[in-house]
């Protein structure tokens, strides 16, 4: 089955609750990365949120800097909120005084700069340049485990250690305007677009493989991608397009993909639900699998799994379908989605099919 359509992905309204908590939230920019702001958009930008000249320069090195540590767009948000809360996007070279601490001449540190940082984030120089003190935060936050699926105050506090952390709560929307704003995103969060094209799809995909960003299992399904990149037609292993589109944004999304299974009949493969699942029936590959993102595993329930799931929420058309909603309710997440439907699966991977759906993905 292919659906020769290009589709330009919006991420816009994953909800996802874990015990009764949003982490997830609508209007949060998901996917394809984050951008680097143009400079011209930032003086063109007018005021943005009640944010204005300095301020949005301040915002645009804050996102960049994200950007240059390989972070993606939800960063940027969490690092502009950051600032807000900490210098209302001043560069401020005064603060609190440290608490015990005091300078070689005995008076007491103070904390500056965007982060109001204390010494011991850097000297006064770094903690001063935007850019340098941005770099100091997003150095933490990469390595804070599960930032992702915290509430964004709540991944902040943990690097601030303000006193409140539901301190920076009130930021979240003005920071998320302000970023898609300056990145030149539209209200949607689009992101990009991927092709209808088969060939073209499955070419990007192999420079992947080759990149060593795209691997596969036992048995390998990469030859399925493959065939179709060199133009062959190899009867019982073909790929469905929509396949193609999300394997290409996932890809976009994440340094390191990692897939199990994608048409079952090419490699006569009869497990889970045998014939009658969606990696088989109807010529097979109407079905991915996923079992490592960035070097996780994958459980369905996890922050990986949970990106992914945020990232494909707004394209996928109805009658498709994500499984491991068991291993979600039994870690207490619950996902609502926009058009296609979950289902009980094993906890070992993140399953994808198009079921009985013969619509192209939704434009963004």
């Amino acid at each position: 089955m292919g659906i020769l359509r290009s589709v330009t992905v919006g991420v816009v309204g994953l909800i996802v609750t874990l015990t009764g908590t949003v982490v997830l939230s609508s209007g949060t920019p998901q996917g394809c990365g984050s951008t680097t702001v143009d400079a011209q958009k930032v003086a063109a930008a007018g005021e943005v949120a009640g944010y204005k000249g300095d301020q949005l320069v301040n915002a645009s090195l804050i996102m960049n800097a994200a950007t240059s540590a390989g972070l993606p767009t939800q960063a940027q948000v969490i690092g502009v909120m950051t600032a807000m809360g900490e210098s209302s996007l001043r560069n401020l070279d005064h603060g609190d005084e440290g608490q015990g601490v005091t300078n070689p001449d005995g008076s007491p540190t103070q904390s500056v700069g965007l982060f109001q940082q204390q010494p011991w984030w850097g000297s006064l120089a770094d903690r001063m340049d935007p850019t340098k003190a941005a770099g100091f935060f997003f150095a933490r936050l990469a390595q804070l485990p599960g930032w992702e699926t915290m509430q964004p105050t709540l991944a902040i506090h943990e690097i601030q250690g303000n006193a409140d952390p539901y301190h920076y709560a009130p930021f979240f929307d003005p920071a998320t305007k302000i970023v898609q704003t300056l990145g030149g995103l539209t209200p949607s969060g689009s992101c990009g677009s991927v092709s209808g094209n088969a060939q073209a799809l499955a070419l990007e995909l192999v420079k992947s493989m080759d990149d060593g960003r795209l691997v596969g299992s036992v048995p390998d399904h990469m030859k399925e991608i493959r065939w179709i990149a060199e133009g062959k037609t190899v009867p019982d292993c073909g790929v469905d397009t929509r396949i193609l589109q999300i394997l290409v944004l996932v890809v976009r999304e994440f340094q390191n993909v990692g897939v199990s299974d994608i048409n079952r009949k090419c490699t006569g493969q009869i497990e889970g639900a045998g014939t009658a699942s969606s990696h088989y029936k109807d010529g097979g590959g109407h079905a991915v699998d996923f079992y490592r993102l960035d070097g996780n595993g994958l459980t369905g329930a996890d922050g990986q799994s949970l990106r992914v799931i945020a990232l494909l929420d707004p394209v996928m058309p109805e009658g498709s379908h994500v499984g491991q909603s068991s291993c979600r309710a039994a870690a207490g997440v619950t996902v609502k989605l926009t058009h296609w439907t979950e289902f009980d699966d094993s906890c070992t991977h993140l399953h994808i099919d198009f079921g009985g759906s013969d619509a192209p993905l939704l434009a963004g």
